[in-house]
């Protein structure tokens, strides 16, 4: 048996849980522990034997607080945007285009705009809508198509 055998042997299960107690994770303890003795092993200098606890010790805890500078840095990402809003240029945006077609809509005739609203914003049936206007299903039809016609054409211009 190797004195680094021995050495492993006695010191292990103490920097193992010197290890735990300051990540709180099995496995990761047990990568500092093994890293620990890796580091000891390759080591340059010579370690006394007065002092080898307390030096494996600061091995361990200077691997542990390297790898909580290496996490830290590191932030997870929520999958779900946070703000599921528009920015506010896509608002600005949105509100001018809103009030550019709501001014063209005041430009219809109030039965165009009626039935529009009825049929876009409520989402009643065109049946529904020659009943409340008292016209016929396909002067409602032809109705909501001529005020999307109109207001497309007035879009583009």
């Amino acid at each position: 048996m190797t004195d680094f055998t021995a050495l492993y042997e006695k010191y292990s299960p103490d920097v193992f849980r010197f290890a735990l107690y300051l990540c709180g994770e099995r496995s990761a303890a047990e990568d500092i522990t093994a890293e620990t003795f890796v580091r000891a092993w390759t080591s340059p200098q010579r370690i006394e034997m007065s002092t080898v606890k307390g030096y494996l010790f600061t091995i361990a805890r200077n691997l542990f607080l390297q790898d909580l500078r290496k996490t830290s840095r590191r932030a997870e990402l929520d999958r779900e945007p946070l703000d599921g809003r528009a920015g506010p240029h896509a608002e600005a945006e949105g509100k001018a285009e809103l009030g550019a077609v709501l001014a063209e809509m005041r430009k219809l005739p109030e039965m165009d705009r009626a039935v529009l609203l009825m049929r876009a914003v409520d989402g009643l049936p065109y049946e529904e809508i020659a009943r409340v206007l008292g016209i016929s299903l396909v002067a409602a039809k032809v109705k909501v198509h001529r005020a999307r016609l109109a207001l497309a054409g007035a879009r583009r211009t």
